[in-house]
């Protein structure tokens, strides 16, 4: 008895030291001591890398981390091209990814989504094209870029149909680029017109290239940015789930809106396999 009194208090003192996972992962996360998380610094705010410490950064860098930090482990982050992300989650190389990937039908097959923003395309285009190209109407017959990795391409082609070629004027010519940061470059080096991206990473374009774009009406289409899970690994989707319900709950994940000024974008509560 007396043996089983001393023991019992440090077994209490260790449950406090170490509680519960607020977020349980599988047993293969809890037993690696980390979930490994896909990612591509290259779509800022949601995910870069700071020049100054070449360190990530961004919305999901930190959304990733506290996610973690509710299911009780660590992250190793992996940089992978975009188009190679959905290929490393099905080859079982990471458990998730984290990038701003659209959640599409198209992509359920063998994933499920954890829903965490909105958000929605939005044409852009530079100062100096901006004193032809005044609002949307004027980028009929005009060379429009975005990223062929993503959905983009497809949707400006739709919106070309419907506000441009229905009304009797020229379609706009969809150029597919490597990615935003391309669409940028070949922008400022007249090769197109005007560029698409989301609404989430524009503000901060804004900010950081001042007097260098324009925005040119309202977003196009909705989307729900989402994680990635595989959906033979139903445990860890609930998991990172609801982490990110948590961490609402908690003030986390408004505080991190704030923090890189996306506070428009916000998906509350989050939710899974939502996006059209």
């Amino acid at each position: 008895m007396i043996l089983r009194n001393a023991i019992l208090p440090a077994l209490l003192a260790a449950v406090i030291a170490f509680p519960a996972a607020a977020a349980e992962p599988p047993e293969k996360i809890k037993a690696a001591g980390k979930v490994v998380i896909a990612t591509m610094p290259n779509y800022p705010p949601i995910t870069y890398k700071d020049p100054a410490t070449n360190t990530l950064k961004g919305f999901d860098i930190e959304l990733g981390e506290a996610i973690a930090k509710e299911m009780g482990v660590k992250v190793e982050w992996q940089e992978i091209a975009f188009a190679q992300m959905l290929p490393s989650l099905q080859t079982g190389r990471v458990d998730l990814v984290m990038a701003g990937m659209s959640d599409l039908p198209t992509r359920r097959e063998l994933q499920d989504f954890v829903d965490y923003l909105k958000t929605g395309a939005q044409f852009y285009t530079t100062v100096a094209n901006a004193k032809e190209i005044k609002s949307t109407a004027d980028l009929c017959g005009k060379k429009v870029g975005a990223s062929r990795s993503t959905n983009w391409p497809k949707q400006i082609g739709e919106w070309s149909n419907a506000n441009c070629v229905a009304k009797g004027k020229p379609a706009i010519e969809v150029v597919g680029t490597e990615g935003s940061v391309d669409a940028r470059t070949q922008l400022k080096g007249g090769r197109i017109d005007a560029g698409v991206q989301g609404s989430e990473t524009l503000t901060y374009l804004l900010g950081q290239e001042p007097n260098t774009y324009v925005l040119l009406g309202d977003t196009f289409t909705t989307s729900l940015p989402g994680i990635p899970v595989l959906k033979t690994d139903p445990k860890l989707r609930d998991a990172v789930y609801e982490a990110v319900l948590s961490l609402q709950k908690k003030g986390v994940y408004d505080a991190l809106l704030a923090k890189y000024d996306i506070k428009s974008n916000a998906l509350k509560p989050a939710s899974i396999n939502k996006g059209e």
